[in-house]
């Protein structure tokens, strides 16, 4: 690539010694710098040598062509960008339809006319210069990203151990191991340990999102048993839902069974009634899971559903989105939806070879389902990715 002051460098491809020379002077003559090639084999050595900003490339040449070279160019990422303009004496339009399926950026019959050539060399030279700002900015972007994502988790990380600290002051005084309590200060500091639990929740969420974006989660599946996972989740979730006068049960028939990551299945299903527990419009809400087999390769299907003010469609999609933010239609909850708890559960489930959706509409409560494709017994393999260490 030409440096930075230096003109642009182009590279004139040809078997004819005189054409490759002409055709140098006149473009040293224009301002700009040359280099020759003679035939496809020298072009390709050539252009890995100096990577030039621009090719001038014969089609007619013995051994390999024009239309293989410029293949050959544009299949290389390290010199894909780089515009090829063919210049032959071919111009028949069959010709100029192979040169534009080979990857040619411009075609030019000979004899050309001279200011013709130098209009679209610069032109071209242009779109290359804008391209090539456009690919740093993006590089500057993911750099930034990374950094952000870096920052943001060694932050979150931090706040786990001080946060732990309270957690565990709270559950003290809330048990009466310090002392009795009046029922207000009873009430106000379960609130406290409950939102508390809510933010190790969304730091445990955030720190795990991570970990699938970067493919760093190794996934552990084995046999489940449906009915126990969600009796499970149901007793570990009611003294919430009491808290906040909702109600919680489970539906699920014996004997079936489910494959998958338990810990990060058990998150996924916690998520879920804790959103519902938050957005449907407790109290007198009913929270319901379900499990029953889907009927699509012995698939599993698993439903968080609630009675509550509901999900207006338009936001059925937005909810699953990072850092997303929307209101539940109608709920008093003082509460929006952070979007990272229903992000983990998507790429949770995903990570399985899952999917997850929701059916809801205002005043009608919500559905959340995701369906994990391959119980025990089934022909699909189990979904690992690679880690560098959880």
């Amino acid at each position: 690539m030409s440096g930075e002051g230096k003109a642009p460098l182009l590279l004139v491809v040809d078997d004819d010694p005189v054409n490759v020379e002409l055709l140098c002077d006149l473009l040293e003559a224009l301002g700009f710098r040359a280099a020759g090639a003679q035939g496809g084999e020298a072009a390709l050595r050539a252009v890995r040598e100096r990577l030039p900003d621009l090719v001038l490339l014969d089609v007619m040449m013995p051994g390999m062509n024009g239309y293989e070279v410029c293949r050959r160019l544009k299949a290389d990422p390290a010199t894909a960008g780089i515009p090829v303009v063919f210049v032959t004496a071919l111009s028949d339009s069959d010709d100029k339809v192979r040169a534009i399926e080979a990857g040619g950026d411009d075609f030019l019959t000979k004899p050309f006319n001279r200011p013709l050539l130098v209009a679209r060399i610069r032109s071209l030279l242009r779109l290359k210069a804008a391209s090539d700002a456009l690919e740093r900015s993006y590089r500057r972007l993911q750099e930034l990203e990374r950094l952000r994502d870096d920052l943001t988790r060694m932050v979150v990380h931090d706040l786990k151990s001080p946060l732990t600290g309270v957690l565990g002051a709270l559950e003290l005084t809330v048990d009466g191991d310090l002392g009795p309590l009046t029922s207000e200060q009873h009430r106000l500091l379960s609130d406290a340990l409950e939102r508390g639990t809510d933010a190790m929740a969304m730091i445990d969420n955030l720190l795990e999102l991570t970990r699938l974006e970067e493919a760093a989660v190794l996934l552990h599946p084995r046999e489940l048993d449906a009915r126990r996972l969600l009796a499970e989740i149901e007793d570990g979730w009611r003294v919430r839902a009491e808290l906040r006068g909702a109600r919680l049960s489970s539906d699920c028939a014996e004997g079936i069974a489910a494959r998958g990551d338990e810990p990060l299945l058990r998150r996924v299903l916690g998520n879920l009634v804790g959103n519902a527990l938050r957005h449907g419009g407790a109290p007198g809400l009913h929270v319901r899971l379900s499990a029953a087999p889907a009927g699509e390769g012995e698939a599993v299907q698993f439903t968080v559903t609630d009675d509550g003010v509901g999900i207006d469609p338009e936001h059925h999609d937005a909810i699953f989105r990072k850092w997303e933010s929307m209101r539940t239609t109608g709920a008093d909850t003082g509460e929006g939806t952070s979007g990272l708890g229903l992000t983990f559960c998507k790429m949770a489930v995903e990570a399985h070879g899952g999917r997850i959706w929701v059916e809801s509409r205002p005043g009608a409560g919500a559905a959340f389902h995701f369906r994990l494709p391959a119980p025990v017994g089934s022909k699909a393999e189990a979904v690992e990715t690679e880690t560098a260490g959880v």
